[in-house]
This record gives structure tokens, sequence and C-alpha cells, in this order.
């Protein structure tokens, strides 16, 4: 129903690069949104976020599909009936119908700004059996607040089977490996009330390491993390650190599998 990630927005390569897939055969009319100045922890504004977002939406073969700085310069009534306009006129937000397959929403700082920012991707049709199959955001994880930090809202009446990972010494881009990636990724899971449910920090080193290795979407590498568990409806967030405070460039994933 909604995934989002919070990441810290620099520039270059480490901007906030969030993927998601929409599986089946139909298509699925969505939002995607940029936060900065409105995000908020615990009701307190979230120190050094991002105070002018921009959000770009592309599809698998790299070409933008729609942009947007400010919310209100484009698509303002339609935003609002949504009932998901952003707080801050700032920040930015895009509606479109997409078809299935795979497309990336990039968040950068105006002027080249800085700070943490929110990629968050919903579904404005719920009763259309297509899905958010799968969330990936990439960013520079440092220590503190600036780890990656991704959350997911499952719907429906069953549980689902989900398979979360953290990568770092595997990423790369167009085939080559990411400079400064992070090289010992940790990943958590909680709950909504914030509750940790289960830690990884080598996958192999998991429980259940045979049945990640059996969904054909083990990690490529071994300091890299994943979790796999059934999952009832609600709100999940997870937490990629890199062991020791190390930091660097790394990718949080979420894909939801059949049972």
């Amino acid at each position: 129903m909604n995934i989002s990630g919070r990441v810290l927005v620099q520039t270059g390569d480490k901007v906030g690069i969030g993927g998601f897939i929409i599986s089946g055969s139909a298509t699925k009319r969505i939002i995607v949104r940029a936060m900065g100045p409105s995000m908020k922890a615990n009701g307190v504004p979230v120190p050094g976020r991002l105070q002018d977002p921009t959000l770009e939406l592309h599809s698998n073969d790299g070409k933008i599909i729609q942009s947007n700085d400010d919310w209100r310069d484009t698509q303002e009534q339609e935003i609002q009936q949504s009932g998901l306009a952003p707080a801050d006129d700032r920040e930015s937000a895009i509606i479109v119908t997409l078809p299935a397959g795979s497309y990336t929403a990039v968040v950068a700082g105006s002027d080249n700004s800085t700070g943490i920012g929110l990629i968050e991707v919903y579904d404005l049709q719920a009763t259309n059996p297509d899905e958010l199959g799968n969330l990936s955001v990439r960013a520079d994880v440092q220590t503190g607040d600036n780890v990656l930090i991704d959350g997911l809202i499952l719907s429906g009446g069953t549980p689902k089977r989900v398979l979360f990972r953290a990568l770092g010494p595997s990423v790369k881009i167009n085939g080559t490996p990411v400079p400064g990636a992070l090289q010992d990724p940790t990943l958590e899971l909680h709950d909504g009330n914030g509750t940790l449910l289960l830690s990884n920090d080598n996958w192999k080193d998991a429980a259940n390491s045979a049945e990640i290795q059996s969904t054909g979407l083990a990690p490529p590498d071994d300091r890299e993390s994943a979790i796999l568990m059934t999952l009832t409806p609600g709100n999940y967030t997870t937490v990629v650190r890199g062991v020791n405070n190390t930091t660097g460039i790394g990718l949080a994933e979420a894909y939801k599998l059949d049972n």
C-alpha cells in the first residue's frame, strides 16, 4: 500500500534513489512524494532535513517520465484530492498512472542543497489487484540519524512473506561497483511500534539462511544482510547501518514474495 525511504540526500551519486516495481498486467495509479521541511520524528522536526527537495520519476530505461519541484506548480488540484498533498509547499509530488514494470524516483536538493529527505510511493488504487511488489532505496549510509531507513505498509487481510536485504559490497551502477560502497551493512526490522522484530549482520548467519537461499534472492556477498519473515498487515521499518559505525553507499530492499 505504501513504501518509503528516509535518506541523507547529497549531490552526485549520493542523491536519494528509490526503485519500485509494479507487479501484474494492468496499470496502477500512484503518488510519489519527496519530503523534507515537514519531516518529523515523534512530533519533533528532524534536524538537518532537506529544505527544498526536487523529484524525478524515471522509467526502467532511464528516461524521465515526470518531474516536480514544488508540488503546487503542477497537478495541484489532483494532488489535493488524493488526500496526500505534502504539508509544505516546497515539497514535491507526482501523480501518475503506470503500467506494470520497474521505476525509479530520484530525490535531490534544489540548487545542490543537502539534508535528510524522504521518498514515498503510495498506491492510490488499493482495490486494483496489481501491487507495489518491491522497494529499493540507495543512499549514503552515515551514522546517528543519517542511517538508511525504509518504511513499508502491508494492507489486506492475509499475512505476507517478505524478504528484506541490506546490500553494500555488491552494489553496482551499470555493472560497475559503486565507489565508496558500504562494506559491511547490518539490518534491523521493526514493527509499527518501533519494537525490534529481528536483526541480521551477515545473511548466512541467519537461522533461516537455507530458506533465504531458496528464494533466489540471497545477497551476492556474504557480508550483506537479509531477513525473511511472514508479516501480518501493518507498518514496518528497516534500518541499515554499517558495522562499527562504518559508512558508505548502501541499498535497502524489500521484496514481497509469493506465499
